[in-house]
């Protein structure tokens, strides 16, 4: 049986490789393994593990009761490996609340390090970037509550740095962006993107009104679900353009000092209430059009608000940091 936690309205599911293999899903030994075999076995463990029972799925429940599952870890010290399975059964680089979640079940499993940086090692099949994808992660109390900060690394910004394709480049704030022409077509204040790598791809529209921004509501509808997901997903569900290997979608507002509204639409997943490394990407794409300046920014989103640490170094940003906790749910 699954344990899931919530990370600012983001659930997933927790489960080790050995209770995969109990429900008699293949799972191979190591997760490298598992990640070149992910056709074989991941829609069966989505199916078996985040699938909601009969009659228990509340009304407009979305169509798996966690936003996806979290397998490890694949040692009983660090570094640990992990695989983190979208509800469609492919396998993503990096999430910043799915890490928060697996950092703080390794806590309650007495296997997180009390002090130091704990290395956690995701595992994926995407041709673009390294697997393992590493993230460093540490226990610490940030404004009086007790989390994780997680070291997302130096992000990357510009079209080449997603693998984007047939993009016009724009001007906006006095800075170069995007623009993607799917999304400009679907609404006309969608027209400055800014694409950012944080391990994953990213494409974060900045918008100067909040009534621009789309609601979970909006995003879940159709004929606007369909159109975001062709953009956001890979084929066959998308057309994997302006990214063969799909990108996640972002939408910005500036709200006011060191702080930015965000809404979020997840390729291999749709809407959700919120994403860490969509936040780490929206405070980068910030600061990229000088929005923010380096140091905490806070990214709101419907599920809850994610502390952003921006380090700067000679007028280049060097690192991103994300504080998250997480909370086990029913």
């Amino acid at each position: 049986m699954a344990q899931f936690y919530d990370a600012r309205g983001n659930i997933y599911g927790v489960v080790s490789p050995q209770q995969v293999r109990d429900h008699g899903i293949d799972l191979p030994p190591s997760a490298a393994l598992a990640a070149q075999r992910r056709e074989a076995w991941a829609v069966a463990a989505v199916h078996a593990f985040c699938s909601w029972a009969p009659g228990e799925a509340p009304p407009d429940a979305k169509a798996h009761r966690s936003d996806g599952l979290l397998v490890g870890p694949f040692q009983n010290e660090p570094p640990f490996d992990v695989l983190i399975v979208n509800t469609d059964g492919t396998l993503a680089e990096r999430s910043g609340n799915g890490l928060t979640i697996f950092s703080q079940a390794l806590k309650e499993q007495g296997l997180m390090p009390g002090e130091g940086e704990c290395v956690l090692q995701v595992h994926h099949d995407r041709q673009q970037g390294p697997s393992p994808l590493q993230t460093s992660v540490q226990a610490a109390e940030f404004e009086g509550v007790q989390g994780f900060w997680l070291n997302l690394g130096k992000p990357l910004f510009g079209p080449r740095a997603v693998g984007a394709h047939g993009v016009e480049n724009v001007n906006f704030n006095l800075r170069d962006v995007s623009r993607v022409a799917a999304l400009h077509g679907l609404n006309p204040a969608w027209g400055n993107s800014q694409f950012v790598s944080i391990g994953n791809p990213h494409c974060v529209t900045l918008v100067e009104a909040a009534e621009a921004l789309p609601s979970n509501a909006q995003m879940r509808a159709s004929p606007l679900s369909q159109s975001l997901t062709r953009i956001a997903y890979t084929a066959p569900a998308g057309d994997g353009a302006p990214c063969p290997a799909g990108v996640n979608l972002q939408w910005a507002w500036r709200e006011g000092e060191g702080r930015v509204v965000a809404r979020v639409f997840e390729r291999g997943e749709g809407p959700t209430a919120s994403s860490g490394t969509s936040a780490s990407a929206v405070a980068s794409a910030a600061w990229r059009v000088g929005w923010v300046q380096a140091g905490p920014v806070r990214v709101v989103m419907p599920g809850g608000i994610a502390p952003i640490l921006l380090e700067e170094q000679a007028g280049e940003l060097m690192r991103v940091r994300l504080f998250g906790t997480a909370r086990l749910v029913p």
